[in-house]
């Protein structure tokens, strides 16, 4: 895992969660997901609003249809089984571990709308090019669609810098960094998705996707940022006001 991390920020370990475990995520994400967020709107790779001020052709003003559905973590039991993997003993520190972070560098997401949450998407649903608000993100595989919804992922596109350059590339198919991951129920995926551009791409058949999705951040008491939250959970609680623009780096979402 470590070694995979190194190479492209992103690791993956087969099978980590048992075909029963399988089955009692995807039952608890079928029973809640008519509370999921679904929204249907254009965003860019930064969740931004549009700036006029840049040229027409820059990454910030790129806006692409997205279709998606998220069930926002405080729908999850604190007993039910996906927050029994989120809090199971050693769970922290093995992803910790892999990552090889520091105690002062690794924390949970403190975001209570988007701890551990489960992605859904149907036909035709997809998630275009994007970088993560979170530095580290945690992936469960739990149920796939029956064709399509691979994840697609230029690694190391930024770090200190926005390199608008390469990003351009990806966004018009001319990028040769693109790497395109095929997931499989029961998948454990560690991912760097703040400095790596990535996608999903749309799916078909009447199955929905669930990925499980576990975030954890560099600095503590970090949640997302009013305008993100919004869009993706149709809902901002009083902790993302009072944390607005608290972020330690300085990368644009």
């Amino acid at each position: 895992m470590r070694a995979s991390l190194a190479q492209d920020g992103c690791a993956v370990l087969k099978g980590f969660l048992t075909p029963l475990g399988v089955r009692a995520i995807a039952a608890e994400a079928d029973g809640v997901a008519g509370r999921g967020h679904r929204s249907f709107n254009r965003t860019n790779p930064y969740f931004t609003t549009d700036d006029p001020s840049l040229p027409a052709d820059h990454p910030r003003r790129r806006f692409f249809e997205r279709s998606n559905c998220f069930i926002a973590a405080d729908n999850f039991a604190k007993h039910g089984p996906l927050r029994i993997v989120h809090d199971s003993s050693g769970f922290d520190r093995f992803i910790q571990a892999c990552l090889q972070e520091p105690d002062g560098r690794f924390f949970r997401y403190a975001d209570p709308l988007a701890d551990v949450i489960v992605n859904m998407a149907t036909e035709g649903n997809g998630f275009p090019w994007h970088f993560d608000t979170n530095n580290f993100t945690v992936t469960l595989a739990i149920q796939n669609a029956q064709e399509g919804g691979a994840f697609e992922y230029a690694p190391n596109i930024r770090s200190d810098s926005e390199n608008f350059e390469e990003v351009s590339r990806v966004l018009e198919d001319r990028s040769d960094r693109v790497t395109v991951l095929h997931l499989e129920p029961g998948d454990l995926q560690l991912f760097k998705g703040r400095y790596s551009l990535h996608r999903v791409a749309p799916l078909r058949g009447a199955t929905p996707r669930y990925v499980a999705i576990f975030s954890y951040v560099e600095q503590p008491d970090m949640v997302g940022s009013p305008e993100r939250t919004r869009q993706l959970y149709g809902r901002v609680l009083p902790v993302h006001l009072e944390r607005a623009g608290l972020r330690g780096d300085r990368l644009i979402d």
